[in-house]
């Protein structure tokens, strides 16, 4: 009998035990999260009951795949553009929400008597809530709606990716042993390079590949590809100083940004939940009984850390954003427990070495009693809110109306924010390229050339770094010079000048410090030489028609990959286009309607309906499944499931929509018996109009609404399929379907047929 491998026998125990508790806590609607805790708890050595895991490392390295897989899952959720469209209120809540949190985490650990490490480790565990939970909770409670909730989900989508910049840090600080501000700004520097250069190179080479290979892709291909790109990233951000999850998490967002994100996220979905289920039973195999009754003291610490600073922060941080006292409370009572992204923290401790053992199962105990007084917490929000405003005084509660009566806190527009955004970003975005380009030469392309000789090699060397970092240098320098902002700017008055003519400048100094370093790379010569050399070569760069060309395709390209899943989506219905939240300035919207199956308006054309003499509203677009029409003209006709894009005022809409129920449920007809297909059996006889006539000739179909599904002979009596064109003889039997009003009008149609049956 062969013996198993210990990783499959624990393999077994673990998904035993984990599918029985995710049972159960399914059935008493807890989160699952907590099943898989307690699924872990049994399997480990502190339960006696059952039997316990051996292979625990085999254990800890598929909980670190695991890790991965959450992380990337997350990504697959995650949008850059989601981020930027979060709004102040969000920026300035979480900010406030998680300095905060990270200094009461500290503190808690600092008064406990920890070492500095397991402080900042816990300061950071308590920062973030759960997203897993809140989303839970409300769903659950069916909050999912309100005006709180939305800024709460738009707090957590900040919190997550400012999550993977804290567990950067806290990576660097493990390693480094210090805290050194200069440490600091480095790995500051070096996440946003590395964020930088994987984002504009992964927008505009992985779409490009999927579009090209889209023929090849199955659903099994898709998901191997996925899965290489995102385990790609992970070995590389791992060589270049990042946590694994970083990499996970990066290349998920960048594949959020496909159109074939979704269907990535469902394939991925299985895998994800396997390989997380086993990371978040590992987490429950660490939890120490023992341990936790010693630490008792620390861990109600914690909670009550948590549930006052994150109430009294929380609120604190909405107020500051411009949100009215009432949605601040609701916020800041919905963040107060931990989640996964405290698991991962801890066991990104556990595995540099740097946390104490105790954390992780402290950890476990407050995101379990946290995770339980959630739906409480939320509940509580409102009878707190009664509470403080009875008891506020008036001035204050003048004070906090009118700084929450100007909305979310806005930055300030103009001329030259805007062209000094765009400036800054595309200074950053070229020079990253530049540098990796710069990189990639120096390690391959030189070494190659090399083997033409000592001259020739390093000659071919710098040309071809030169050629290669030339597009994103003209790019870098000629980019926004022609712009609205700059001849805006540059005719409003003659003091804007010198700085506008000092942005170019600086644009094309550093262009030429970057070829400076390539040829010196090369060729070590003095700088007079080398400045000479550099500034013919970016002159010829600013005047070449090739290289304009070239940064012009490039930069298109990107930006339709960057757009093209929006552009999909609002082609299809499942967005809203650009111009809609423009028509809000003139009190006009833009709303969906399906037009039912039964509706009395489908197959009609819009002339015939003439929507906008009847309702005052206009159809933008008509969307019928993958095709959509814009502008659509008098004579489209209207479909079963079509869905139209109407605009109009709220009154035009509500009226609309109004009738167009009446409409759906107008046609409703309950008189089923009156409907009912029949088969009669009609004998033709010698006085018919039928007799010596063909089917056709004769108009059942179209005249009588009856179809002739057989036809017995009057010569042998057999039964055949009818002919149309055949003429009907006396004596031929006719076996007719149809409803019975209409098989009785052509039974007595001129007494030309009788039934027979």
């Amino acid at each position: 009998m062969s013996q198993l491998a210990p990783l499959i026998n624990d393999l077994a125990l673990i998904l035993i035990l984990a599918g029985i508790t995710t049972l159960l806590f399914k059935k008493l609607k807890q989160p699952l999260v907590l099943g898989y805790i307690v699924a872990g708890f049994m399997a480990s050595p502190h339960f006696v009951f059952t039997p316990s895991v051996i292979d625990t490392a085999n254990i800890h390295t598929w909980s670190e795949i695991g890790v991965i897989f959450l992380l990337f899952a997350l990504g697959l959720e995650f949008s850059f553009k989601k981020l930027v469209k979060v709004g102040g209120s969000a920026v300035i809540s979480a900010c406030t929400i998680i300095l905060s949190m990270i200094l009461v985490g500290m503190s808690v650990g600092w008064l406990c008597g920890w070492k500095q490490m397991d402080c900042i480790y816990l300061g950071g565990m308590l920062a973030m809530s759960s997203t897993t939970i809140i989303y839970k909770a409300y769903d659950d409670m069916g909050l999912r709606q309100q005006r709180f909730a939305g800024l709460v989900l738009s707090i957590l989508i900040l919190e997550d990716i400012l999550a993977i910049v804290l567990m950067v840090m806290l990576s660097t600080m493990a390693v480094s042993k210090n805290f050194e501000g200069g440490e600091m700004v480095y790995s500051l520097s070096k996440l946003v390079f590395f964020l930088t250069l994987w984002f504009v190179v992964g927008i505009y080479l992985i779409p490009l590949v999927l579009k090209r290979c889209r023929r090849l892709m199955s659903d099994e291909t898709l998901l191997i590809i996925s899965l290489a790109l995102c385990f790609g990233m992970v070995v590389f951000a791992a060589e270049v100083g990042f946590s694994p999850a970083f990499g996970a998490f990066v290349m998920g967002s960048i594949l959020s940004e496909t159109v074939e994100s979704e269907h990535i996220e469902k394939l991925v979905a299985p895998v994800k939940d396997l390989f997380g289920a086993i990371f978040f039973v590992s987490v429950g195999m660490m939890v120490d009984p023992n341990m936790i009754v010693e630490y008792i003291g620390p861990i109600l610490a914690i909670v009550a850390a948590i549930v006052v600073g994150q109430t009294v922060f929380g609120t604190f941080g909405v107020l500051l954003s411009g949100q009215p006292l009432k949605i601040a409370m609701q916020c800041g009572f919905s963040l107060t427990q931990i989640g996964e992204f405290a698991f991962i923290i801890a066991s990104l401790g556990v595995s540099l070495k740097v946390t104490s053992d105790f954390l992780y199962p402290i950890v476990v105990a407050v995101s379990v009693i946290t995770t339980f007084m959630t739906p409480y917490m939320i509940r509580l929000a409102l009878p707190a809110y009664r509470i403080v405003e009875r008891w506020l005084p008036g001035r204050w509660q003048r004070l906090l109306d009118k700084y929450s009566s100007g909305g979310t806190v806005s930055s300030p527009s103009g001329n030259w924010q805007k062209l000094m955004t765009a400036i800054v970003r595309i200074v950053v975005v070229y020079s990253v390229l530049s540098i990796a380009a710069i990189a990639i030469c120096l390690h391959v392309v030189a070494p190659i050339a090399m083997q033409l000789g000592d001259f020739w090699g390093r000659l071919v060397g710098a040309a071809v770094t030169v050629l290669a970092i030339a597009p994103f240098l003209r790019a870098m320098m000629m980019k926004k010079n022609h712009s609205a902002e700059f001849r805006a700017l540059w005719a409003a008055s003659r003091a804007n000048y010198a700085p506008l003519i000092s942005l170019v400048f600086f644009r094309v100094v550093l262009a030429v410090l970057f070829v400076m370093y390539v040829i010196q790379s090369f060729f070590p010569a003095s700088a007079a030489l080398l400045t000479g050399v550099a500034s013919l070569l970016v002159a010829g760069m600013v005047f070449s028609r090739f290289l304009k060309k070239q940064s012009i395709v490039l930069e298109r390209t990107f930006v339709q990959n960057l757009r093209f899943k929006d552009m999909q989506q609002e082609y299809l219905g499942e967005k809203r286009p650009e111009y809609a939240g423009h028509l809000l300035d003139r009190d006009l919207h833009l709303s969906d309607f399906l037009i039912p199956a039964d509706s009395l308006w489908a197959g009609k054309t819009l002339r015939e309906l003439n929507f906008g003499r009847e309702y005052g509203v206009h159809v933008a677009s008509v969307i019928r499944g993958h095709h959509r029409i814009n502008i659509p003209g008098g004579d489209n006709r209207i479909y079963p499931n079509d869905t139209l894009q109407i605009i109009g005022t709220d009154e035009q809409l509500s009226a609309f929509a109004a009738c167009a129920q009446q409409v759906a449920e107008g046609f409703i007809d309950e008189d089923y018996a009156r409907h009912e297909m029949r088969l009669k059996q009609l004998a033709v006889e010698a006085t018919s109009v039928f007799e010596g006539k063909s089917i056709l000739a004769a108009g059942i179909r179209n005249d009588y609404h009856c179809l002739v599904v057989g036809v017995e002979s009057a010569g042998d009596g057999s039964l055949h399929a009818p002919d149309v064109y055949a003429p009907l003889c006396a004596g031929d039997v006719l076996w007719v379907v149809g409803e019975e009003e209409h098989l009785a009008r052509l039974s007595v149609a001129g007494g030309a047929a009788r039934p027979v049956a």
